[in-house]
């Protein structure tokens, strides 16, 4: 699947809110920082950017699929199909 061009940060931390269990444990300025405790304790730091740059898409699918243990491409059809 391909990931989507124009998705915020915003946008993606309520997506894995609603999916992953990720909840908002802090923000500065333009950086949400998100934890969940599924299967272990995992943090992971957003940009609230829009669009979000798809390197920084990428790099943030990569870490959260290592972390749950699936495959990048399946996390993007979870999250966006």
């Amino acid at each position: 699947m391909k990931t989507p061009r124009n998705l915020n940060g915003a946008e993606l931390a309520k997506l894995l809110s609603k999916k992953f269990g990720y909840e908002i444990t802090r923000q500065k300025g333009s950086h949400i920082r998100m934890t969940t405790q599924e299967p272990s304790e995992h943090h992971i730091t957003i940009p609230t950017h829009v669009p979000l740059k798809i390197g920084t898409l990428s790099a943030i699918l990569s870490d959260i699929a290592e972390h749950i243990g699936v495959e990048r491409e399946e996390l993007a059809e979870i999250l966006f199909g």
